[in-house]
């Protein structure tokens, strides 16, 4: 599918493709959605709405199974959405949390299908090394920073502890984990089936040896790479070292080193306009011609065998 301007995607056109899109799960397509794009803190006002003000929350679809990336503000959507379509019928997804920022686990407490159902499950997979997800999710609704605590949720949970390696979740598909650099740690994901290979690498910062290797390897030949854009080259190098994120020019050269055949640039900062992202997405494309920044609402399809017939 050919790449469309962020801000054409509320046009009558885009809204027929995404229709498209959202029929090609049944055939087979790797459907990605993304449901918060934004880095740090929500960010609702006015100049931020084209490309969105939620959190980190990226949705893959493949065939009838569901795969969540992070669960930021752009969680609660998602389950609203997941609430309207289920119709009554349980909900199954794996949860990949990358780390406990607040911007990646805000969602949780408001995550509908957790409290609609004893027969809604999920299944959490994120590296205990800190302290377990549980726990966090535990202490995030604890007195007195929420009004309820999670015995108030009726849904199934399991949680996994994962490290760097490669897990198989069944139907051809595989997950492969990293390290990345970032403060108390982030992991980055790359989901492998036969319909495409999807790399979600969000909060790294560059310039560490063993880090840069480990990005490179997450999206070596990827169809897509999500990359942390949070930063302009020139706010990282003037202020912003140490803070754990990265910049549109590195996700060029990670692009161009790994193979990997469309970037977009995700994690946008709170203080980044929808006009300023524009202009990264133009002056990246002098670079590289295959470059996007994720946009709430955004699907894009992958498909790998109409990749290999071009």
């Amino acid at each position: 599918m050919e790449w469309e301007p962020a801000e054409e995607l509320t046009n009558e056109s885009t809204r027929r493709k995404m229709t498209i899109l959202a029929k090609s799960v049944r055939m087979g397509l790797m459907r990605v959605k993304f449901w918060g794009v934004r880095g740090s803190t929500p960010t609702p006002q006015p100049e931020n709405l084209r490309y969105g003000g939620n959190t980190s929350c990226v949705e893959v679809r493949l065939k009838d199974a569901l795969y969540v990336f992070d669960c930021g503000t752009g969680f609660r959507p998602l389950g609203q959405q997941l609430e309207h379509e289920s119709k009554g019928k349980p909900v199954l997804a794996h949860i990949f949390v990358s780390h406990f920022h607040w911007d990646h686990i805000q969602g949780i407490p408001f995550f509908g299908p957790l409290y609609d159902s004893a027969e809604n499950r999920f299944i959490f997979h994120c590296s205990s090394r800190t302290r377990s997800l549980k726990r966090v999710m535990e202490e995030q609704m604890a007195s007195p920073y929420f009004p309820v605590d999670m015995s108030e949720m009726k849904a199934r949970r399991d949680f996994y502890d994962i490290e760097e390696g490669r897990v198989p979740l069944g139907d051809e598909v595989t997950i492969e984990t990293r390290w990345l650099n970032h403060p108390q740690g982030c992991m980055g994901f790359r989901l492998e089936s036969k319909h495409g290979v999807l790399v979600y690498a969000t909060d790294n910062e560059p310039g560490d040896p063993i880090f840069d290797k480990n990005v490179r390897k997450l999206a070596a030949g990827a169809d897509v790479l999500i990359y942390d854009g949070q930063y302009l080259p020139e706010e990282y190098e003037a202020r912003k070292r140490g803070w754990g994120h990265s910049h549109w020019r590195e996700g060029i050269n990670i692009v161009m080193e790994s193979g990997a055949k469309e970037l977009i640039l995700f994690h946008h900062d709170p203080d980044h306009d929808d006009a300023l992202i524009d202009k990264v997405v133009q002056e990246a494309r002098n670079y590289y011609p295959r470059v996007r920044a994720a946009a709430e609402g955004m699907e894009i399809g992958i498909e790998q065998a109409a990749a290999q017939a071009h």
